[in-house]
């Protein structure tokens, strides 16, 4: 590599193309004409010996050396970005400003309102827009355009930085009224009729398919593993609505236990321990690599994982 020819700005431009895979939205992201993000991809390529990109009947595709290079120049860029920030450390009691968080509905139900707590007390100028899992991609986190993530994930890119907020184990919701409650066994928890309630990882929501048994989650793959099946009536990813349903007389709610003893104190529900063993869930929250040393976004971070800890220990 001819090292004189690289600045900063190509190392930016390589960032960018490796992320979109396209001249053109490489040059949106970046504000820059077409021509311009073409002439950088020509010079990266001059510096680096090594097309970077070449097309294929799908678009274009990186090459073996710019996979190599990719978390190589984030890792570099991160470290620019840190070096330019100013050493002044956040002050929640005086700040003015809003966060971007993405949270699912189980995360927005069960540890967000405590969160606010917090908030209103330590740093009563901050605001939060909190935005649902459809709402957000992976590339708006790794962009740093959204503060944290909160949910469950199936999978994540390996730049973002993440941590585990709790394990929470599940719990069935019944009608007071629910004739199962004398002799909730697995064969009646079978015959009845069921909500699925679910929203896992980021981005837009698909329909579910009641045959694809790994994709419908915890409860249904623990039952399959003993080879039975539950009876789904209806389909939802709100918690809130689960729980509305839950009220009627036929219907058994299956759900995490944080989130369902949000209604210990309702007289019109029960909540029982399912008569199946369900592994845990675990509920994370990511972060950008950009915001990684961001000392706003720490504070948030330290507030949100100490506020979830306090609320999973009192389960």
């Amino acid at each position: 590599m001819n090292s004189s020819k690289l600045d900063l700005n190509l190392l930016v431009h390589l960032d960018a193309l490796l992320r979109e895979c396209s001249v053109t939205r490489a040059a949106q992201q970046l504000n820059l004409s077409q021509p311009a993000m073409s002439n950088g991809l020509r010079r990266l390529r001059d510096v680096f010996g090594d097309p970077l990109l070449v097309r294929t009947s799908e678009g274009m595709a990186p090459t073996e050396r710019a996979l190599e290079l990719q978390p190589q120049v984030r890792d570099i860029l991160s470290r620019v970005d840190r070096a330019v920030q100013p050493h002044t450390e956040f002050e929640p009691a005086s700040a003015s400003r809003t966060f971007r968080i993405m949270a699912s509905d189980y995360t927005e139900s069960t540890l967000l309102p405590s969160v606010l707590d917090r908030l209103r007390t330590e740093a009563p100028g901050i605001s939060l827009d909190i935005m649902t899992p459809s709402d957000v991609s992976f590339l708006d986190v790794e962009r740093g355009k959204v503060d944290m993530v909160i949910n469950r994930f199936d999978s994540m890119p390996q730049s973002f930085h993440q941590i585990t907020i709790w394990n929470d184990s599940f719990s069935c919701l019944l009608s007071a009224g629910n004739p199962l409650l004398d002799d909730f066994t697995l064969d009646n928890y079978l015959m009845a009729q069921h909500v699925w309630v679910s929203k896992t990882g980021m981005g837009i929501g698909v329909g579910v398919n009641p045959k694809d048994i790994q994709r419908l989650g915890w409860v249904d793959v623990a039952l399959d593993k003993l080879g039975r099946k539950r009876q789904i009536t209806v389909f939802t990813r709100h918690y809130q609505a689960a729980m509305i349903l839950a009220e009627q007389n036929d219907l058994v709610v299956t759900l995490p236990t944080i989130a369902a003893h949000l209604q210990a104190n309702n007289p019109r529900l029960v909540i029982k321990e399912p008569p199946i063993s369900i592994p845990p869930l675990e509920l994370k929250m990511a972060w950008s690599p950009l915001l990684q040393h961001n000392p706003a976004n720490r504070w948030l971070r330290r507030i949100i994982v100490d506020t979830g800890r306090k609320i999973a220990r009192q389960q």
